[in-house]
């Protein structure tokens, strides 16, 4: 196949790179202030649809919505993030969510079932907002610092790694704190990710070793013992990842180059 974004090559940094959840297009964006978004044809030119340029605001990390109709953008070093709506055409900056005190809004997470976005902010807090509205529900914190989150694929459970190897697992309803545990020979956590079928839990810390735990194990124990620890990678794992089958595990570093691994 030819490169998805051929018809347009960014000038800086990719950070993201994400299939439309229904429809044949594929999104790009990176530090060079844009967002692209091309459609997938097989062996032929993949046309570049259009290129949204934000304005002094390197891209961190960009999202689909999971209805597909907006695209939710954070970056590098900012405390406001942009939506843009795909169906209107319309770029919308939400420059301050009240009640959110963070200086950068970088990490986030969209539940499963379109209802919440989970900012992920600095000294352990993390601001479940609403998805329709853009406005803060509630605040949860955890020990440390978080460095990753995931929601359960029925978005009911949340679960948060802290950079001091704990997981913390949350109940979205009611905001309470469920059950920790710790995560087997953590120094320090880096990428966490929930299976679709809700049976594992995979946790990546900045050692490389990914620990692959049951749900079952994770809800009940302090101390879990992993079904299988993935020493694969020599640097940080910084990407864990299931497929929808659940039978595929991707882990990989962004710290060297070709370290991903398929388990």
């Amino acid at each position: 196949c030819l490169p998805a974004n051929q018809e347009r090559f960014a000038n800086g940094k990719l950070v993201t790179v994400q299939f439309h959840p229904s429809a044949q297009v594929v999104m790009t964006a990176g530090h060079d202030r844009s967002v692209s978004l091309f459609q997938v044809k097989s062996f032929s030119l993949n046309p570049k649809i259009q290129s949204i340029y934000l304005e002094s605001f390197p891209i961190y990390k960009a999202r689909f919505s999971v209805d597909g109709e907006q695209v939710i953008a954070t970056g590098t070093h900012h405390s406001m993030f942009f939506v843009y709506d795909m169906i209107a055409g319309t770029i919308i900056p939400i420059p301050k969510v009240r009640g959110v005190e963070e200086k950068f809004l970088r990490n986030f997470e969209l539940s499963p079932d379109g209802s919440f976005m989970l900012l992920i902010g600095t000294s352990g807090y993390l601001h479940l907002l609403s998805m329709k509205t853009k406005e803060l529900i509630s605040t949860m914190k955890v020990n440390g610092r978080c460095t990753a989150s995931a929601f359960t694929p029925d978005s009911s459970k949340i679960y948060s790694y802290s950079k001091e190897g704990e997981v913390f697992i949350w109940d979205v309803r009611s905001r309470k704190c469920l059950h920790k545990f710790e995560d087997e020979g953590s120094l320090e956590g880096k990428c966490i990710a929930v299976s679709k079928n809700n049976q594992y839990v995979a946790c990546g810390s900045s050692s490389g070793v990914v620990n692959l735990y049951t749900t079952d194990g994770c809800l009940k124990e302090k101390h879990p013992k992993p079904v299988k620890a993935i020493m694969n990678l020599v640097t940080s794992a910084t990407c864990v990842t299931f497929n929808p089958t659940t039978e595929i595990l991707a882990v990989a570093s962004r710290d060297t180059d070709e370290a991903v691994k398929l388990v």
